[in-house]
């Protein structure tokens, strides 16, 4: 059985990521997915609502958020933890502590609005790790309001 890590923030909701973690459970019916939401500093959000300032506070509800989506999709989430603020340090943290992922599946918003685009994100994974990234990116006019 494989297992997935599946690393999203603001994009947690967005229709690509679970049309991809689908198309992988179909090919792979026993496939497992963990979901990691690093707590991304609130300043550098784009869409940012409310007023919460805490990132670990919004990476967390937008885990449970996410969790429940896939699940009323038929994906039902291994687990969806939330790591260090760095993508990529939240990333190496999860491979310390878990390292028998098969690969990465990686959400990010549209590449003129990504900052996880400007660190080069999936390529630097796939070189530190030497395992399978898919990156899923978000369409131009997606909004993080909508819900699948």
């Amino acid at each position: 059985m494989s297992r997935y890590l599946v690393v999203a923030h603001q994009t947690v909701t967005n229709p690509e990521l679970l049309e991809e973690v689908r198309r992988i459970r179909k090919e792979e019916p026993q496939a497992q997915f963990v979901l990691l939401v690093p707590a991304t500093p609130v300043r550098h959000l784009l869409f940012r609502r409310g007023d919460e300032g805490d990132a670990k506070a919004v990476a967390d509800k937008l885990a449970r958020k996410a969790r429940a989506m896939f699940a009323r999709h038929g994906v039902d989430l291994a687990d969806a933890r939330v790591g260090k603020e760095s993508p990529v340090d939240a990333i190496d943290e999860e491979m310390t502590a878990n390292p028998d992922y098969a690969g990465f599946i990686i959400s990010t918003l549209p590449r003129e609005r990504s900052w996880w685009l400007r660190l080069n994100l999936p390529a630097t994974v796939e070189a530190k790790y030497g395992l399978p990234v898919v990156h899923v990116q978000a369409v131009p006019d997606w909004s993080a309001g909508a819900l699948p």
